[in-house]
């Protein structure tokens, strides 16, 4: 969820309905936040053959104010509800340079994703709020047992977890409802 590699990305996903509510019980139990809510916009390379998305990986570049990423997630495995991933991350100068770089290396843009997301951190979990156009979820990523304890803690139904990215919610809320864009993007007037 931020800047600086790790070696596993270790987390929860959360559908909820009101963000007011989990960002006031992250105020009540003493979380700091450690981001204001800013815009995102996440790019997924991947060879023109979809070889990464095939293999289960994630190739994303991603856009924030005065912060560009560069990610490689590996295949996800599921234990007892929480998701764990390789995770590779490292901060890029020039967002269109990378962008250059990746092209030239053969690999194209194959979808986008946008969210607005703040970042919280609460005993030892970073959680992140995101808004997206598919509703607002929760992200809580740490230590397992951390991450069933903020669940716990912020009254999160730890059973209504997805084990689903972003990309692929996106693909599903598509097949209900064929008429959304292609890209997960927020409808600007």
């Amino acid at each position: 969820m931020t800047g600086g590699s790790r070696p596993d990305e270790i987390e929860v996903k959360i559908p909820v309905e009101d963000l007011d509510a989990v960002r006031r019980g992250l105020q009540e139990r003493g979380a700091v936040a450690t981001r204001a809510r800013h815009d995102e916009c996440n790019d997924l390379y991947d060879h023109p053959d979809g070889r990464l998305a095939a293999a289960g990986c994630a190739l994303r570049l991603r856009r924030t104010a005065g912060l560009c990423l560069l990610t490689f997630k590996g295949p996800a495995r599921f234990e007892q509800g929480i998701r764990t991933r390789e995770e590779r991350e490292t901060t890029v100068g020039e967002a269109g340079e990378a962008e250059a770089i990746l092209v030239g290396a053969g690999l194209a843009r194959r979808f986008r994703y946008e969210k607005l997301r703040e970042e919280w951190a609460l005993a030892g979990c970073a959680v992140a709020l995101d808004e997206t156009p598919i509703g607002n979820f929760v992200e809580i990523e740490g230590d397992p047992a951390r991450i069933r304890e903020a669940v716990t803690a912020l009254g999160l139904d730890f059973a209504s977890a997805t084990p689903y990215s972003y990309p692929h919610l996106y693909s599903l809320k598509r097949k209900e409802t064929p008429a959304l864009p292609p890209d997960m993007v927020f409808r600007r007037s």
